[in-house]
């Protein structure tokens, strides 16, 4: 499948969020959970995109995805104004379609579309949770967090915060 301008725009978001967690910028905890939704309308589309609801989820998706963008670009611009019009340049150029992250050809079947520099954990829990615990946890440590099912968790972010954790979550396995 071929990469729409839209996940080169989601791949330099979840990037920025990254690099502004790393430099200790606090991130308004919705966020994470939003580009995980809008990961998930993306993948929706992808699916069908001649289907009338695929078309409308793409649609909620590039407004979702506007919406974060303004509030990162507007952190990165208060942090730095440099570090603000690198990513504004690369939002910039992936909105135009071009390639601003590769896409690794070689990734698992099931994993796809990982942010480049973040890992990726999928965790399949014995039965249903409760999302608010769950997604408090991954937005303390600064993690993507995407609900595939009711019991099937895709967590992105560093690698030492994700096995972070999934020591907090640790517990949840075994309900």
């Amino acid at each position: 499948m071929s990469t729409l301008p839209i996940e080169q725009s989601w791949l330099v978001i979840a990037n920025l969020s990254s690099e502004l967690h790393k430099k200790g910028i606090p991130i308004p905890k919705e966020l994470n959970k939003d580009l995980g939704l809008v990961k998930s309308q993306i993948g929706f589309y992808k699916k069908d995109p001649s289907h009338p609801d695929m078309i409308n989820e793409m649609a909620k998706a590039d407004m979702s995805l506007n919406e974060i963008q303004g509030v990162l670009l507007s952190l990165a611009e208060s942090y730095d104004k440099e570090f603000y019009e690198e990513w504004l340049d690369k939002l910039q150029r992936a909105n135009r379609g071009e390639e601003i992250f590769k896409i690794s050809d070689t990734q698992s079947r099931f994993i796809q579309n990982v942010p480049p520099g973040l890992s990726y954990a999928k965790i399949t829990l014995r039965n249903p949770i409760a999302e608010d615990r769950v997604q408090e946890i991954a937005e303390y440590y600064g993690l993507i967090m995407e609900f595939d099912t009711d019991s099937t968790i895709a967590l992105y972010g560093e690698k030492s915060n994700i096995q972070l954790a999934l020591k907090e979550m640790a517990p949840f396995f075994a309900e």
